[in-house]
C-alpha cells in the first residue's frame, strides 16, 4: 500500500513538474505583473500625498502674499505651485487667487495668463467655468467680444448657469444687442435664488435695458 501511495505520490510531482515548466514562467510574470501595480498603486498614492502635502504649504504662502498685496511674491509663487505640483487642486484655486491679484494691481495680462492655465490645464469643471468667468470679464474690459463670448460657451459647470448668462449679457449690452442681452439677463435673474442680494443688481441691469424682471410662471395644480 506504502508503494502505490508513493507511486500516486511521484506520478503527482511530475505532473506538478511537468505544469511548471509549461506554465511557470507565464505564471511568475502575472505575479510580477500583479506586485508591480500594487505597488504602483501604493507608490501613486503615496506622491499624491506628498504633492498634496507640498502644495498646500506652497498655498499657504501664496495666501500670506495675497494677503499682504505683494503681487511679486504671488506671481513668482503662483508660477512654483503651478510648475511643480499642477495637477493639484492647491494650484488652480492657487491660480485663480493670484489672478484677482494681479488685475487689481494693474497687470491684467499676468491674470489672463494664471485664468488661462485654468482654463486649459484644470480638469475640473468649476474652476474651469470660474477662470472663464472671469477671464470673459477681462475680456470684455478690452473689447474682445467675440472672444468673451465664445470663452462663455464653453462654461459648462452645473450650477453656474445664471452667472454665465449675467456674463454673457455683460458682453451682449457692450455691443448694443439690447435684445440678446436682455434676454440673457432674464435668463440669469430667474436662475438666481431670490433671497441672493445679486438677483438685485441684474434686475437693474434689465431696467437700466428698459425691460422689467419676469418671474417664471408659476406651477398650475391639476383639480380633480
Amino acid at each position: 500500500m506504502a508503494t502505490h501511495l508513493d507511486l500516486e505520490e511521484q506520478e503527482q510531482l511530475d505532473q506538478l513538474k511537468a505544469f511548471w515548466k509549461q506554465y511557470g514562467n507565464l505564471i511568475t510574470w502575472a505575479l510580477i505583473a500583479a506586485l508591480g501595480t500594487f505597488a504602483a498603486w501604493n507608490g501613486w498614492n503615496w506622491w499624491q500625498r506628498e504633492q498634496a502635502i507640498s502644495a498646500s504649504g506652497m498655498y499657504d504662502e501664496l495666501e500670506k502674499a495675497v494677503d499682504a498685496q505683494d503681487v511679486t511674491a504671488t506671481s513668482r509663487i503662483y508660477t512654483d505651485l503651478t510648475s511643480r505640483y499642477g495637477r493639484t487642486v492647491y494650484a488652480q484655486q492657487g491660480a485663480l487667487l493670484a489672478a484677482r491679484l494681479q488685475y487689481e494691481k494693474g497687470q491684467p495680462a499676468a491674470a489672463r495668463e494664471a485664468l488661462q492655465w485654468v482654463v486649459d490645464k484644470s480638469s475640473d469643471k468649476e474652476y474651469q467655468t470660474l477662470a472663464r468667468l472671469r477671464l470673459a470679464g477681462l475680456l470684455l474690459d478690452e473689447k474682445k467680444y467675440d472672444d468673451a463670448l465664445k470663452l462663455l460657451d464653453a462654461a459648462a459647470a452645473k450650477g453656474f448657469e445664471a452667472l454665465v448668462a449675467d456674463r454673457r449679457g455683460d458682453v451682449l449690452a457692450a455691443q448694443n444687442k439690447s435684445d440678446e442681452a436682455r434676454a440673457a439677463y432674464q435668463q440669469a435673474w430667474k436662475g438666481i435664488d431670490s433671497k441672493l442680494g445679486y438677483r438685485r443688481l441684474v434686475e437693474a441691469k434689465l431696467n437700466a435695458l428698459g425691460a422689467a424682471a419676469e418671474a417664471p410662471p408659476a406651477a398650475s395644480g391639476v383639480s380633480k
